[in-house]
């Protein structure tokens, strides 16, 4: 059954509202994907924080008009499932992840930045480690010469432990 007006409408706008806090949007085409995979790959975009929703492209397209990402809607064609996310990576990680386990699912494009990304762009954005991953490589970064000058303080204190014993 079709949507009527207002619904379409309340679609457009809860679109809008999460595309104006969207850094990253990707799109797959889920073609053949059973719906227990779909539940997965839901669940999996919630604890991520993604937006994931299969949506009519007429009322995608007319959600990101005039937005950074309005040159995604040509790109805009199929049977497709829209991943928004604030964090730059996110969207494209859930997708591609799933991608790798389930052949159904295949990646068609992404923006990120205001650029508009192919297959292999959207594969590369997910490639890039989390904000998390990425801060915590720094910090252990910044701890290291720390760390190091403390070891090398205690093992001066235990050489001279042992000369003086």
């Amino acid at each position: 059954m079709g949507l009527n007006l207002n619904d379409k409408k309340a679609v457009v706008a809860e679109v809008s509202a999460q595309v104006a806090n969207a850094e990253t949007i990707a799109i797959a085409e889920y073609r053949g994907i059973e719906v227990g995979d779909l539940t997965v790959l839901r669940k999996k975009a919630r604890e991520s924080g993604v937006y994931l929703r299969v949506l009519k492209n007429t009322l995608v397209r007319r959600a990101v008009e005039g937005t950074q990402f309005a040159d995604l809607a040509e790109h805009m064609v199929g049977p497709l499932i829209y991943s928004v996310s604030a964090d730059p990576v996110a969207a494209a990680k859930v997708l591609n992840d799933f991608a790798k386990t389930n052949d159904k699912l295949v990646l068609k494009a992404g923006s990120y930045a205001g650029k508009v990304l192919d297959k292999a762009g959207v594969q590369a954005l997910a490639s890039v480690p989390s904000r998390e991953e990425l801060l915590s490589k720094l910090l252990y970064v910044m701890q290291a010469p720390v760390a190091g000058f403390v070891r090398g303080l205690d093992a001066l204190a235990k050489q001279r432990e042992e000369t003086a014993a």
